[in-house]
């Protein structure tokens, strides 16, 4: 391969050793392993430290393993929204004007990393969600993460679809609030203003990123879908599918936030 200049960017060196299919799928499994060891780190790093919190010795076991995994689930969740609001807002990659071809069939070998080590993060916390079922969480969580294993290997091994991805890995930018409801609840400050003022920050984080942002998503769709038609038939129904199946799940969590939103509020009155 013909080097034309002695230094490459960042950028133009994952270009380049991205057209190697072999270093490709190394750097790419590489991924989705960094991502299972970064979960385990974060948990081991969250239950070394939970002793320094009071309320934690007094928790059973169940409760210590839940602690430990919506720490990672946290840790995830930061990442993955800094990555989608970067490639979908910052970067020129999906924009518009853009000379790099049809959108749908958009992607960088940066992108794919990002979505590798996501990949690892669901298989880590489906791991965990089946093997404490149901202590840390019931048939929805299952669903949800299944159908985001699923979406994101075959986007990341078409090389389609990246857009639409990270468009709905947006959504888990309220994964910290909810997060911190559980430890605010644990550590007893059910009744506190940070509690009360997390869950109006969750309302809201809700609305904005898991109902308005897939009203956009569709609407997007809709716009290109000349382009989705020619995506590789898994997939075409993928896109098709996985996102109604998610959006249908973000509702009904909608409606239990606010539910739990509006009874606090009324019994503040």
């Amino acid at each position: 391969m013909a080097i034309p200049e002695a230094f490459y960017t960042q950028a133009q060196l994952l270009s380049v050793l991205g057209q190697d299919t072999y270093f490709r799928l190394v750097i790419l499994f590489s991924s989705v392993f960094i991502g299972i060891l970064a979960c385990t780190t974060v948990y081991n790093i969250m239950n070394a430290a939970g002793p320094l919190v009071s309320v934690y010795s007094k928790l059973s076991k169940a409760e210590k393993i839940e602690w430990g995994n919506r720490g990672f689930s946290t840790a995830h969740s930061i990442m993955i929204s800094a990555a989608a609001i970067y490639f979908i807002f910052f970067s020129d990659l999906f924009k518009d004007a853009s000379p790099y071809g049809p959108v749908v069939f958009r992607s960088s070998l940066l992108s794919e990393i990002i979505l590798g080590i996501s990949v690892g993060y669901f298989i880590a916390d489906l791991s965990m969600i089946l093997w404490f079922y149901p202590t840390l969480g019931g048939k929805e969580y299952i669903v949800h993460h299944g159908l985001s294993v699923v979406s994101l290997t075959l986007s990341i091994y078409g090389e389609e679809g990246i857009f639409y991805v990270y468009m709905l890995l947006l959504s888990e930018s309220t994964t910290p609030f909810v997060n911190l409801r559980w430890y605010l609840c644990t550590m007893g400050l059910k009744k506190s203003t940070a509690y009360i003022v997390n869950g109006i920050f969750l309302f809201l984080g809700w609305m904005l990123a898991r109902i308005l942002l897939f009203v956009f998503f569709f609407l997007h769709l809709y716009k290109h879908y000349d382009q989705v038609q020619r995506m590789h038939a898994a997939l075409h129904y993928c896109v098709l599918l996985v996102p109604p199946c998610l959006a249908v799940l973000n509702v009904a969590w909608f409606l239990k936030i606010l539910m739990g939103l509006l009874k606090i509020i009324f019994s503040k009155l």
